[in-house]
C-alpha cells in the first residue's frame, strides 16, 4: 500500500480525533476541524456545507472564506460544483474550477480569487449529509492518495454527524432524527394510519469509527469475517435440498465472503485510520451509492447481496444485534428496506401500517398488506437512515405519503382527514345489510377480495355480497416448499365454511412477474409483467395445477364451487385449463370422492386479446372477471410500476370505456356473467360509471363496499348513463369532469 496514502489519512484523522474529544459546542469543533484539514491538505480554502432540508444545502464552516458567509450562503441540489457533488453522490476535483461545467460563482463567499476545487460527498449508507471543500488559489489537481485521505475523513464526519457531535443553532446543525420529513413514494394499499416505528432490522451506529492501532483492527475484521463465512456455510447446509434459489444467493454471499477485492479495499480504509466497522460502513456507503445508479436488475440485486452481508458483519463487529430489545409499540408501523410474505405475516394485524423503501405495487408485501387491509407505501427511501424507533409517524396510503415526526400543522390536518374517513365509514356501517340498489332500482353485486383466512369476517362486516376473488397464490408464497394437496383443500374447505353459503370464486395459481415463489427458479425475462406467468405457468408445468384443482373439489365436498383461469390471452388456454379440470374431477370420481354440486368455471379477461375471442369462448365460460389493474396497463401501454406513466390515463378515458362496453355487450349476448375486479372498483366514482355502463357486479377490498354501495344508492344511473354519453359525444377524452360536475349539483 501506498505510504502517502496511509500517513496522510491517519495524520489528519488523529488529529480530528482530539478536535471531536474536545469539550467544544458544535458549531467551534466545525470551526476547528476545517482549519485542521486545510493546515494538513495545504490548501487555502476548506469548508463543510451540510443540509439544512433535503434541497439545500448551507455553508455551516469554513477556513479561508469569508466568516460571515457562514450560514448565510446556500445551494439546491444540483446549484454549482457543491450542489453536483451533493446530487450526484460523486468526487469533484478540478484545477480550474471557474470552467468546469455548473460552476456558479459565490461572490459573498469571497472564492472569486481561488483556482482548484475538490469537493467530497458527505454520506452514510447512500443518504448524504453535505460535501466536503478543499479549494487553493493556485491551479491544482488533487493526487488519489489526497482524494482517499478526504474521502476517509468525510466518512468519519458523517458518524460524526449521525452521532450528533455537530449540533448547534439553525436547521443545517439541528439534532439528526428530530425534524420532521415528509417522504413520498408509491401505493402499495390504501388507507391512513398514524403509531409509532418499529424497524424490522434496527440500524447499527458506529460510535468508534477512528482507531489507533490498523493492525489490532485488521485482526478484529479477520476475525469477523471468519466467523461470517461459518455463518454463510451453516445457512448453505441449512438451506432445503433442491431449493435452487436460496442456494444461488448463499453462494453469492459466500463469493462475497471470500472476495479478496472486498476485503482488500476495508483493510485499506483501516490503513488509514478507520476502525474495522468504520472501514465496513465506508465500503457499504460505497455500494450503496453504486447501487443506486445500476439499472441492471440482477446487478442490484447482487449489490443487495453485499449490503446484507455488510450489516451482518457490522452486526458481528459491534455486537448490535437485529433484535435489540426494543418493544414493539402498541400503535406499531413497521418500517422496513423490504419485508418477505412470511415475516410480514408473522407481524399480522398488530400492524397499523407499513413502510417499505423498496417494493412494488404486485410484490409479495403488498399482497399481503392488501389481504390484511394495511395501509401500505412502498419506494419511500430513505426512510430507514433517518427512522428511530418509537418515532411519530403518519402514513397516507391513498397519496403514497409518509410523515416521519410531523410537525402539529401536518398532525392536524392527517387526524382531521382521518376522522372524516371513521365518520364516513359510521354512516357506512348503517346500510351495510341494506342492497346496493340505485335509485333507478337497478341492483349491483358488490363482492369483495381475499387472500387469506383472515379476510374472511371482512365478508359479514362489509355487507358483501360474496367473494368476487380468492388469490390462492398467497399460501405458495409464505411457504419454502410447494404446499401439500390436504393442506391445500383443508385451508379452501375453512374458506368455504367461513364464508356461510356465500359465493366464493376461488382464483388458481397466479405466479410469475412480480410473485416469484421461493422454491421457483426466477426466469430471466425482459418484461415479466408480459412473460411466463399465471395460465402460462399452469399449462406449462400443470403437475401443481392439477393438485390445485383436486384440493378445490376435495374442499367443496359436494358444495357448489366457483373456479377462475388467471391472465387467460386466447380461447384455446381457457379450453387447455377447463380440460385440467376435466381431468381433475374425473379422478376424483374414481376415488369416490364427492363432487361438487354445482360447477362454475370462468376466466379473468386481463388482455386485450380475449375481449375479441371468438363467440365460442363468451358461450363457454359460465363467467367472466375484468381484471382491471392488467388490462387497463395493457391497453394504454403504461406500466402500472412506473409512476411517471400509471397516473398519466384516467380509467374513465373514453377510449377504455368504449373497450369495456363492447366486452359488456359481449357477454350480453351469450348471457355471460360479468364482474369488474380490481383497485378501480373500489372508487366509488369509476364504479358508478362502471354500473352506468352495464356493469353489474364489482370486485373489491371490504373497506371499498361501503363508500361505492353508499354512492350507488342515492345515484340514478339512467342519468349517470346520458352525462357519460353527452361527454363521448362532445369529444372529451375523458367523462370524468362532467361526472364530477354532475355530482356536485346532485
Amino acid at each position: 500500500m501506498p505510504e502517502p496514502r496511509e500517513s496522510e489519512s491517519r495524520k489528519l484523522l488523529g488529529r480530528l480525533r482530539e478536535a471531536l474529544a474536545e469539550g467544544s459546542a458544535g458549531q467551534e469543533r466545525l470551526d476547528r476541524i476545517t482549519g485542521l484539514i486545510a493546515e494538513s491538505m495545504r490548501t487555502d480554502v476548506c469548508s463543510i456545507y451540510l443540509f439544512r432540508d433535503q434541497e439545500t444545502l448551507e455553508l455551516c464552516a469554513t477556513h479561508g472564506l469569508k466568516p460571515e458567509s457562514v450560514h448565510q450562503t446556500r445551494l439546491r441540489l444540483g446549484e454549482g460544483l457543491v450542489g453536483r457533488v451533493a446530487r450526484d453522490a460523486q468526487v469533484v476535483n478540478t484545477a480550474d474550477a471557474p470552467s468546469e461545467r455548473g460552476f456558479r460563482f459565490m461572490p459573498e463567499t469571497g472564492e472569486e480569487v481561488l483556482s482548484s476545487f475538490l469537493g467530497i460527498p458527505i454520506q452514510r449508507l447512500g443518504e448524504g449529509l453535505g460535501v466536503l471543500v478543499v479549494q487553493t488559489k493556485e491551479p491544482r489537481k488533487f493526487s488519489d492518495d489526497e482524494v482517499y485521505a478526504l474521502e476517509v475523513v468525510a466518512m468519519v464526519l458523517a458518524e460524526m454527524t449521525e452521532l450528533g457531535a455537530f449540533q448547534g443553532e439553525g436547521a443545517a446543525l439541528a439534532a439528526l432524527h428530530q425534524r420532521p420529513f415528509m417522504f413520498r413514494g408509491n401505493v402499495g394499499q390504501e388507507g391512513a394510519a398514524e403509531g409509532h416505528v418499529y424497524l424490522h432490522e434496527p440500524r447499527v451506529v458506529v460510535t468508534n469509527p477512528i482507531a489507533d492501532n490498523p493492525e489490532t483492527e485488521k485482526k478484529r475484521l479477520q476475525d469477523a469475517f471468519d466467523r461470517l463465512r461459518v455463518s454463510v456455510d451453516e445457512m448453505l447446509s441449512a438451506a432445503p435440498v433442491g431449493d435452487k434459489e436460496q442456494t444461488q444467493v448463499l453462494e453469492t454471499y459466500r463469493m462475497f465472503a471470500n472476495s479478496r477485492g472486498w476485503i482488500r479495499r476495508m483493510e485499506e480504509a483501516i490503513q488509514g485510520g478507520l476502525s474495522a466497522e468504520a472501514a465496513v460502513e465506508k465500503e457499504q456507503t460505497a455500494a450503496r451509492t453504486r447501487m443506486s445508479k445500476v439499472p441492471d436488475a440482477y446487478l442490484r440485486e447482487r449489490l443487495h447481496d453485499l449490503d446484507d452481508l455488510s450489516n451482518r458483519l457490522l452486526r458481528i463487529l459491534t455486537g448490535q444485534g437485529s433484535n435489540t430489545g426494543a418493544e414493539i409499540p402498541a400503535d406499531p408501523i413497521l418500517v422496513a428496506r423490504n419485508i418477505g410474505p412470511g415475516e410480514l405475516l408473522d407481524y399480522g394485524r398488530s400492524l397499523r401500517g407499513i413502510v417499505l423503501e423498496e417494493g412494488s405495487v404486485g410484490s409479495h408485501a403488498a399482497i399481503v398488506a392488501r389481504a390484511l387491509a394495511i395501509p401500505l407505501v412502498i419506494n419511500a427511501g430513505p426512510i430507514t437512515t433517518e427512522a428511530l424507533n418509537g418515532d411519530p409517524i403518519m402514513v397516507d396510503g391513498d397519496e403514497g405519503i409518509v410523515h416521519l415526526r410531523p410537525d402539529d400543522t401536518v398532525a392536524t390536518a392527517f387526524r382531521d382527514k382521518v376522522a372524516m374517513q371513521a365518520e364516513a365509514q359510521k354512516r357506512y356501517a348503517s346500510i351495510r345489510n341494506k342492497p346496493a340498489k340505485t335509485k333507478d332500482g337497478i341492483h349491483i353485486s358488490l363482492t369483495m377480495n381475499a387472500g387469506l383466512m383472515a379476510d374472511l369476517p371482512s365478508l359479514e362486516s362489509s355487507g358483501a355480497d360474496g367473494v368476487g376473488l380468492f388469490r390462492t397464490e398467497l399460501q405458495f408464497l409464505i411457504r419454502n416448499k410447494v404446499p401439500k394437496r390436504g393442506e391445500l383443500a383443508a385451508l379452501y374447505a375453512r374458506v368455504l365454511d367461513a364464508a356461510k353459503g356465500k359465493k366464493v370464486v376461488f382464483r388458481t395459481l397466479d405466479i410469475g412477474s412480480d410473485k416469484v415463489l421461493p422454491y421457483m427458479k426466477p426466469q430471466d425475462e425482459p418484461n415479466p409483467a408480459m412473460g411466463w406467468r399465471a395460465i402460462r405457468v399452469g399449462l406449462d408445468k400443470p403437475g401443481v395445477l392439477r393438485m390445485q384443482l383436486q384440493a378445490l373439489i376435495r374442499a367443496a365436498n359436494g358444495r357448489p364451487l366457483s373456479v377462475m383461469f388467471p391472465f387467460v390471452a386466447q380461447f384455446e388456454e381457457f379450453i387447455d385449463a377447463r380440460e385440467q379440470l376435466a381431468q381433475a374431477l374425473e379422478r376424483e370420481a374414481k376415488l369416490k370422492h364427492a363432487l361438487p354440486e354445482t360447477l362454475e368455471v370462468g376466466a379473468m379477461l386481463e388482455t386485450p386479446s380475449l375481449a375479441f375471442a371468438p363467440r365460442q369462448f363468451f358461450e363457454m365460460a359460465d363467467f367472466i372477471s375484468i381484471g382491471g389493474n392488467d388490462l387497463k396497463q395493457f391497453f394504454f401501454a403504461a406500466d402500472r410500476e412506473n409512476e411517471r406513466v400509471r397516473r398519466r390515463y384516467d380509467t374513465l378515458n373514453v377510449s377504455f370505456l368504449n373497450f369495456l362496453e363492447n366486452i359488456i355487450t359481449r357477454c350480453n349476448e351469450t348471457e355471460t356473467m360479468l364482474s369488474f375486479c380490481g383497485e378501480d372498483a373500489g372508487r366509488p366514482v369509476e364504479a358508478l360509471c362502471f354500473a352506468a355502463i352495464g356493469l353489474r357486479s364489482l370486485s373489491m377490498r371490504p373497506a371499498s363496499i361501503g363508500p361505492v354501495k353508499n354512492l350507488l344508492r342515492r345515484s340514478s344511473l339512467k342519468e349517470v348513463r346520458e352525462v357519460i354519453d353527452k361527454a363521448r359525444d362532445s369529444g372529451a377524452q375523458s367523462v370524468r369532469p362532467a361526472v364530477m360536475d354532475w355530482l356536485k349539483s346532485n
